[in-house]
């Protein structure tokens, strides 16, 4: 939860909060940057805008479902005992259904935008409106895979670390030379 604080007067301060923080809304800027430019880029070569809404708002939700699954991932993996931390655990499953609710309006806005859109056929208004839907989730899981990677990789490197180290191997010795014969 974001919060802004502005001093009013000496003895009063207000407080604005907000979902999420500075970051993510640098990121929903970002995938909403990386929507348009690909919807600009696609109408450019298309004959209509259909192509560019759906190209662009599965970028947009490509990216956005990233971050999100990122986020998820970090959330369960330091998700707290719920029987002794209840409400840790409210917060964490809190801001995990407010990403759900984004990212399922982001889907359900693209599908609807895509259908108003003047084409016809069943490819127009059935297959491609889910097509956003389809590529947000599977941003989704590559942004949860992302993190549960990172996660593991750190995990193997303090690992190793923690290992005590392994003594090194003794020198070879020089091969033992034969006195020379006396006569």
């Amino acid at each position: 939860m974001g919060r802004i604080v502005k001093q009013i007067s000496e003895n009063t301060t207000k407080y604005y909060w907000y979902p999420g923080d500075k970051k993510d809304w640098v990121r929903a800027g970002i995938a909403l940057g990386a929507g348009a430019a690909v919807f600009a880029v696609a109408r450019l070569f298309t004959d209509g805008p259909l192509w560019g809404a759906v190209l662009g708002a599965s970028a947009t939700l490509a990216v956005a479902g990233f971050n999100f699954g990122r986020r998820d991932a970090r959330a369960l993996h330091t998700f707290p005992d719920v029987a002794a931390a209840r409400r840790a655990a409210m917060v964490d499953t809190g801001r995990a259904a407010w990403r759900a609710l984004v990212e399922g309006f982001g889907a359900a806005a693209a599908a609807v935008l895509i259908v108003n859109i003047p084409r016809t056929g069943f490819a127009y208004n059935w297959l491609l409106p889910i097509v956003p839907a389809i590529i947000g989730a599977l941003g989704h899981q590559a942004g949860m895979l992302y993190e549960r990677l990172q996660q593991t990789a750190a995990a193997e490197a303090a690992a190793t670390k923690e290992a005590s180290p392994v003594p090194a191997p003794p020198a070879a010795a020089a091969p033992a030379q034969e006195p020379a014969a006396v006569s």
